[in-house]
């Protein structure tokens, strides 16, 4: 893949705002979740989308929305393809909904669907999008973020765990992972932390996480990767041995499948 196909940069106008933009890209992304929330939408070609457990089929027009944590993917269907995304920081959406809704216990107010369809979404996407690549917009690049986003939310929040303290056991599980991100946990290990058997372990966390628990600690390493990649002075190995991976390139490999860039081109962005 070549590098300039896929484009990551912090919003000059918004630093809250990481943005992404692939240029006839072959780029494919194994299942993956991100910290932000995120939408976007599909400038040319056609991609198989799917969405914690859904899947639909994305066009050029369609705007997906991602909340932060949901496993998704998101693949051309034949050759190249070309698309926009945002990433907006967790902290200042919440300061937002903290705004616009009644005060609640619960962490946020998701997307109201995986996705939306239109030409007036499409428009004002691509009117955002600009006006966050100059630093002088910032004023008007907020007032069209804050117009943009608000009527996507539900109307409803949630907690981002809702679906899992349900079951205590896999809180334990995921906890674990979280607590000993560096460690190369064992399925005995976070069987015998759940009390269920290994079988029902890798089932019911699949069902409730969108991934198997060794899939789902990889993941989570990626995640914690890009937060310190965006850091000053973060040596790629220093990354890499405090994450637990074998060596740079079992890292390079993982970053790679699930981002379409490498590490250092990812840390270069930043820079």
């Amino acid at each position: 893949m070549d590098k300039d196909s896929v484009q990551l940069a912090r919003s000059k106008a918004l630093p809250c705002i990481d943005m992404r933009r692939a240029n006839q890209s072959s780029a494919c992304y194994q299942a993956h979740a991100h910290d932000e929330f995120s939408f976007g939408t599909i400038d040319a070609g056609s991609a198989s989308y799917r969405n914690s457990g859904q899947c639909h089929q994305a066009s050029k027009g369609m705007l997906v929305t991602i909340n932060p944590g949901d496993v998704h993917a998101c693949n051309p269907d034949r050759g190249v393809w070309s698309y926009r995304m945002l990433f907006i920081d967790t902290t200042w959406l919440g300061q937002l909904q903290a705004e616009l809704f009644a005060p609640s216990t619960v962490d946020y107010r998701p997307f109201r669907a995986d996705y939306q369809t239109g030409e007036h979404l499409y428009q004002a996407f691509d009117r955002l999008y600009n006006q966050l690549s100059h630093p002088s917009q910032a004023l008007a690049a907020e007032s069209e973020l804050i117009e943009f986003i608000c009527p996507l939310l539900a109307g409803n929040p949630i907690s981002i765990n809702a679906r899992h303290k349900r079951l205590p056991e896999l809180q334990r599980v995921s906890e674990l992972i979280m607590d000993r991100l560096e460690d190369n946990l064992t399925l005995e290990v976070l069987s015998e932390a759940s009390g269920l058997s290994r079988y029902q372990l890798i089932r019911l966390f699949r069902q409730h996480y969108g991934l198997p628990p060794h899939a789902w600690q990889l993941d989570q390493r990626i995640r914690r990767a890009r937060t310190l990649l965006k850091q000053p002075h973060t040596s790629l190995g220093e990354v890499a041995l405090q994450l637990g991976f074998a060596d740079q390139a079992h890292f390079q490999r993982h970053f790679r499948q699930r981002t379409a860039l490498t590490p250092g081109q990812f840390q270069a962005f930043f820079r």
